[in-house]
């Protein structure tokens, strides 16, 4: 990658990935886009434009307009948001998708889309779900993951296009807030252990889901980006895993740092629905084996990393 556009720029995993590839690739080479602007965050993440992702015609345009060689495509609608209105998520989901892979296949440009583990259903092996397995989900985020990763797959062998992708897990942030998905649990929780030293879990106790720290996703995600194309054999939807958490287990970490800390529980039916149909753990043996992927965060080095940095942005925030 030289020159990147990301859809989704001022969303979870957008908003710290444009920063890390400006770090990468210099500032001017990294075009941030969504379809809102928020003044702060646009302001920190120019160059930034206005975009629509199923406007598939200004999508071109912008690709070309800037020159990029790469889109990293983000822009979607989370699980339990897509359970609340799934036309709506079928529609950006889907269309957006096809826009992206539309303007990479003209302009002969690599595309990166994230799948996740929402692509494996309650018929997938629950322990370390296999990289080629059964994939029936029961949610529409879980049925555009899966078209997804298909549609990817057919672009590279019908039109040659260079796409990419992983299967994410659950991804843990001290800096962005989680965007409407079923392991959002796992974010909250710390933002309440240092503000309030209790949380509610809408998940239910002893729901093991695989979650990942931010900085080892965005790692991932450019490590695949820059990876040798001969070595990729299945080239889209790597699983990629670093822990099986459950509410319980967090709490138990965090509280070795806040002894006084409360785990409560007020369950969410729909969104502990669609953590019980996902896996408790995938296999990442492929990702590894292809191009190398390795986490570095476990519970303990990530919960205590996690705990110093809200409290520092709590800090600067009272001063």
């Amino acid at each position: 990658m030289k020159k990147i556009l990301v859809t989704g720029a001022l969303g979870q995993i957008g908003t710290e990935l444009v920063m890390l590839l400006r770090d990468l690739y210099g500032k001017d080479n990294v075009i941030a886009t969504d379809i809102r602007r928020n003044e702060t965050m646009a302001a920190v993440l120019e160059p930034f434009e206005i975009l629509d992702v199923t406007d598939g015609e200004n999508m071109y345009q912008l690709a070309k307009r800037y020159k990029v060689d790469a889109i990293i495509h983000l822009a979607a609608m989370l699980s339990a948001t897509a359970e609340k209105n799934p036309l709506a998520a079928w529609h950006l989901n889907m269309g957006g998708l096809i826009n992206a892979l539309e303007t990479a296949k003209e302009l002969g440009i690599q595309l990166f889309t994230p799948s996740s583990i929402g692509a494996f259903g309650p018929s997938t092996p629950k322990d370390k779900a296999p990289q080629a397995t059964i994939q029936r989900p029961t949610t529409m985020y879980g049925v555009n993951k899966v078209a997804g990763e298909l549609l990817c797959d057919y672009y590279f062998a019908k039109y040659g296009v260079d796409t990419r992708g992983v299967r994410f897990p659950g991804l843990i942030s001290c800096i962005a807030p989680p965007g409407g998905g079923t392991t959002d649990y796992a974010v909250e929780i710390y933002h309440a252990a240092i503000e309030r030293g209790r949380y509610e879990s809408f998940i239910e106790k002893g729901t093991y889901m695989d979650m990942m720290y931010m900085p080892d996703a965005l790692q991932g995600v450019v490590q695949l980006m820059e990876a040798d194309p001969k070595r990729l054999k299945h080239r889209n939807a790597y699983n990629i895993a670093a822990m099986s958490l459950e509410p319980e287990g967090i709490a138990a970490e965090i509280r070795k740092h806040i002894p006084t800390f409360v785990l409560d529980y007020k369950i969410d039916p729909a969104r502990q629905a669609i953590a019980d149909s996902w896996p408790n753990s995938i296999d990442d043996s492929t990702a590894r084996e292809e191009w190398g992927f390795h986490a570095k965060y476990d519970l303990e080095n990530m919960t205590a990393d996690m705990l110093k940095k809200i409290r520092g942005k709590a800090k600067i925030t009272r001063q």
